[in-house]
């Protein structure tokens, strides 16, 4: 196996792609594989590489199965060049990384400045490599290359379920530890290395969870300042809101402190709770100006209350300053001073409550 240091080096994956298209006696068929694998430009189909070559669609299928076969073969048997060194960096890379990896963070770790045509090349050479299982990108997971003594196929896909399953069954966005636990996997970073090639999970802030959950994926600036709020614990001024999201780990978060502002007033799940100040819903505010406030402290308490305490009360949903909600008090229509300082709503009967 390679050392550390050499899984360190950058390799040419171009130059042993070339080398192995070399040992393909037929230009035809060098052809196909190069465009089948986007080795050097995109990816092409059955379709159209049969129409470019003249050949039907099944045709171009069966000279693609044929030739990996030889490759493959080849590489088992040790006699393709660069294969062997190839695979011994990918394994030691593997080694520690969980035992899988997607193709994706493969490339990078193999060659510096990875493009859609490295990953290509990358994948290619992983299914010549007898020791390497790789799984095609799918509906359910990435492009991912697995060490074959620790898994098959098979199980590599099973053992992924049991992740996704484990986040299902937790309900919200969970650190691997915990993740891992519910899966009955006792290797952490194994845990995370699959939860990695599902597309049906995603993770934030070393958070997992569910690709639909906000919390992890944030699709939109509305799921971003749900995310930071929910992240803060506490209500946040729009302007607190906009700097979060500045400096957070979103992968896009070039958004302007109007556009935050915007979503913030039209999206049901925040409440102004103060000029500027919004917080979540979920934590038990209620959309409403202060007199609405006010006057739901009122009705719950049934019975005129001294302004301190209306006071008291009202300042466990808004922020916002004593004198605005005494103005309130005051000048609103809906409510009516019952005794020095005490008020109850107008057009209710909570006088006969009144304690002297």
């Amino acid at each position: 196996m390679a050392s550390t240091n050499n899984t360190q080096q950058t390799i040419s994956t171009k130059k042993l792609v070339n080398s192995v298209l070399g040992s393909i006696e037929r230009e035809r068929e060098r052809e196909i594989i190069s465009r089948r694998f986007g080795l050097f430009e995109r990816k092409e189909t059955l379709e159209q590489i049969g129409e470019l070559l003249g050949i039907t669609r099944e045709r171009v299928r069966q000279l693609e199965k044929s030739v990996m076969g030889k490759l493959q073969l080849a590489g088992k048997n040790h006699s393709l060049s660069g294969i062997d060194d190839f695979e011994a960096k990918v394994l030691s890379i593997l080694q520690g990384s969980g035992s899988v990896m997607r193709v994706s963070y493969l490339a990078n770790k193999l060659v510096e400045g990875s493009d859609r045509n490295e990953q290509s090349r990358v994948a290619f050479l992983c299914n010549l490599c007898p020791d390497l299982i790789v799984i095609g990108d799918d509906d359910n997971y990435f492009a991912s290359v697995a060490d074959s003594k620790v898994f098959t196929e098979k199980t590599l896909k099973s053992a992924t379920a049991q992740v996704v399953d484990a986040v299902t069954k937790l309900g919200v966005p969970k650190p691997i530890i915990d993740i891992a636990k519910q899966a009955g996997i006792d290797n952490d970073e194994q845990a995370e290395a699959l939860a990695g090639i599902s597309k049906h999970l995603a993770t934030l802030n070393d958070q997992w969870g569910l690709i639909k959950w906000p919390l992890v994926n944030p699709k939109n600036i509305r799921d971003k300042i749900y995310v930071i709020l929910k992240q803060n614990g506490q209500h946040m001024h729009f302007n607190e809101i906009s700097e979060a999201i500045k400096e957070s780990d979103f992968k896009r978060k070039n958004v302007t402190t109007q556009a935050i502002h915007n979503e913030l007033i039209k999206d049901k799940r925040f409440v102004l709770i103060g000029r500027g100040i919004y917080a979540l819903k979920e934590w038990g505010y209620k959309k409403g100006t202060v007199a609405d406030i006010i006057q739901e402290v009122l009705k719950e308490a049934n019975q005129p209350l001294h302004r301190d305490e209306i006071v008291k009360r009202v300042l466990k949903s808004r922020f916002v300053k004593e004198t605005t909600i005494l103005l309130n008090l005051q000048g609103k229509p809906q409510f009516r001073r019952v005794a020095k300082a005490t008020y109850t709503l107008a057009d209710t009967k909570q006088d006969s409550a009144l304690v002297s």
